[in-house]
């Protein structure tokens, strides 16, 4: 050996032992794993990966149903790129995430500072804040499309008590997408402060009680304290908000299916009249592939902020 040191037999024969077992240990690993691993794989590329190639594929051609198919290349995407409907879609649907993401998550940080103080009934109050989110978004917005009727909805009613004029609400092309992130405040704002809720329950005591003596005030406190120490547990609620604003489709086609005219058209229902109801599945692929490519980089946004909050904290 190097530097003068040996080994002795024994201990070299012990050593030379011990990394033949770990081989052995190794083999026989691999051979229970296998099995194991295979089925979970055939199922990952079934139902994952061969659909995004054959989205990809189908992207390539002009395929309508009921008629032949042709290879067309990037026609589909020249296409989209100079279709003034897939951009307003795209500019409604950033439009609509932006809002149904910023106001849950303020409200829902709102709520969940009210719900962590003590008060009288506050499991019963938290239980009747959650409810909303225990309904379908069908039903909810069934529910809130009858309460959007112009002459007998319930809502312009109640601003007819106050002496306010009636709105259209999700029949004017001027409020409908506010009007739509209104129904989405509702349905999604608990969740927003369940999560917040559990973050609040795990902070330490300890800083609150060095600000008090320091006579910090409660806005101090919540701005240098609560707010960092609260960070990771908002990036996850705005990740979340983000995916379901993006993918929202089922209470927007329910109550407008994109209108008034595509005043309410976002990228699912654009989507969605692609492919079912012009049976143009070539063009409708090479939106969900340009769909994925803008969710990737929303996502890899998302991620880049959660570490800087991570770096900052």
């Amino acid at each position: 050996m190097s530097g003068g040191t040996t080994i002795p037999d024994g201990k070299a024969a012990a050593l030379t032992g011990a990394a033949a077992d770990r081989v052995r240990r190794k083999r026989a690993y691999a051979r229970h794993y296998w099995p194991f691993v295979v089925p979970a794989a055939v199922v990952v590329v079934a139902v994952i990966v061969f659909p995004w190639i054959f989205t990809l594929w189908m992207s390539l051609n002009e395929w309508k149903l009921g008629s032949g198919r042709s290879f067309v290349g990037l026609a589909n995407y020249e296409r989209l790129w100079g279709d003034e409907r897939f951009h307003g879609a795209i500019w409604r649907t950033l439009y609509f995430t932006a809002l149904a993401v910023v106001i849950p998550v303020v409200l829902g940080v709102a709520a969940a500072l009210a719900f962590h103080r003590r008060f009288p009934l506050r499991g019963l109050a938290r239980t009747i804040f959650i409810l909303p989110m225990m309904a379908t978004p069908v039903a909810v917005a069934l529910v809130w499309t009858m309460m959007f009727h112009p002459q007998l909805g319930v809502l312009n009613w109640i601003l007819s008590q106050f002496g306010i004029p009636p709105s259209l609400w999700v029949y004017d092309a001027s409020t409908v997408i506010p009007t739509l992130v209104m129904v989405e405040v509702w349905h999604w704002t608990p969740l927003v402060m369940l999560l917040v809720l559990g973050g609040l329950a795990s902070l330490p005591v300890d800083p609150y009680e060095a600000a008090k003596i320091d006579g910090a005030t409660g806005w101090q406190a919540f701005r240098y304290i609560t707010l960092p120490l609260l960070a990771p547990f908002l990036m996850v609620a705005i990740i979340i908000r983000t995916i379901d604003a993006l993918k929202a489709f089922d209470t927007i086609y329910v109550i407008t299916q994109g209108g008034p005219g595509t005043a309410s058209e976002t990228i699912n229902i654009f989507l969605y009249l692609n492919a079912f109801a012009y049976y143009n599945m070539g063009y409708a692929s090479a939106v969900v592939v340009v769909f994925f490519i803008l969710i990737i980089g929303l996502a890899l946004l998302l991620l880049w902020s959660r570490e800087r909050f991570k770096d900052a904290a």
